[in-house]
Order: structure tokens, then C-alpha cells, then sequence
């Protein structure tokens, strides 16, 4: 199933809008964006056969590991690989349900969250 970039952002947008009230409060200093999929280096560095195996990626500091000293810094990123999202849905629901998926995996991460939290969000 292929969405158009801006259908695409129209779904992580209302992933994001629909995170838990506790997480929404929490969230700073995070950039999220959109890629196709993740570059060779990513896919090299994370020793992967496939961009098709990675569907998002958080990338910085986790809120729990900040300190006082944590300040001045570029934003947090989690990005979206659209491409690989897109190749395990057959429908337009279904990416949205990934992307929602995909979306609180990554803003766990952020929060340093195990498996287990995780799961408990996603069923929520």
C-alpha cells in the first residue's frame, strides 16, 4: 500500500495527537521525521540485511538518562521509514495502524521504556 508523502505525515501527525496524555506532557526537545527508508550506514551500523527491517529509529539522549547538565543540545530524532511501513500493509488502515505502532516504539525508546511497557502502550 503506497500513501502519498502528505498522507503519510497526515497519519505519524495523528499518531503523535493520539499518544497518552502523560507522554504528550513529557516529550521535549524531539524531532520527528519522515524518510523513505534508512540510509546503507544505519543499515550497517545496525547490522541489518535490509533497510525493509527497520521501521523507525530513535535516535538521542533517552528522557531518563538526562541530568542537570542535559541543555543546549540538538533535538532527539525519531524517524519514520515510510517505504518499509508501507510494505507490510495492504491498506490504507492498516499504515495507519503501523505508523501508530511504529510511532509509540519510538517515543518509548525516548522514554526508555522495556518490551513490556511498551506493549501495555500500544494496547491502550
Amino acid at each position: 500500500m503506497n500513501l502519498t508523502r502528505e498522507a503519510f505525515e497526515e497519519a505519524v501527525i495523528s499518531a503523535l495527537k493520539r499518544l497518552p496524555p502523560f507522554l504528550k506532557e513529557k516529550i521535549e526537545n524531539v524531532e520527528v521525521v519522515i524518510e523513505d527508508r534508512a540510509s546503507r550506514e544505519i543499515v550497517q551500523e545496525m547490522e541489518l540485511r535490509s533497510p525493509y527491517e527497520l521501521l523507525g529509529l530513535y535516535q538521542g539522549v533517552p528522557y531518563q538518562r538526562r541530568g542537570f547538565y542535559y541543555g543546549n543540545v540538538l533535538p532527539d530524532k525519531i524517524t519514520l521509514y515510510q517505504i518499509p511501513i508501507e510494505s507490510v500493509c495492504r491498506t490504507r488502515e492498516e499504515v495507519e495502524m503501523k505508523v501508530r505502532e511504529v510511532v509509540i516504539q519510538e517515543v518509548g525508546h525516548y522514554f526508555g521504556f522495556d518490551d513490556e511497557r511498551l506493549r501495555e502502550l500500544e494496547e491502550e
